[in-house]
């Protein structure tokens, strides 16, 4: 299962997001606090407070940034 951790209106967010649908990628969302601050269970899971994040539990694979990711789902998904 992928997990991806996410922030309502971030356009990085979004393209993970787009590219998990286009790749038909099955995903719970999380849906992260707007101050970094708050961010503690994304600071928990990936060791920093921005997002996108995502886990990918079935591959033991945590990873952020979204070029990074999107470039992760290419090679793993498509």
């Amino acid at each position: 299962m992928v997990t991806l951790y996410q922030l309502e209106g971030c356009p990085y967010c979004e393209l993970v997001a787009d590219r998990l649908d286009e790749l038909d990628v099955e995903y719970d969302s999380v849906w992260v606090e707007g101050l970094h601050s708050k961010r503690n269970e994304v600071k928990r899971i990936s060791g920093q407070r921005q997002v996108p994040v995502i886990v990918d539990e079935d591959r033991g694979i945590t990873m952020a940034e979204s070029e990074r990711i999107v470039d992760y789902l290419d090679a793993t998904y498509a």
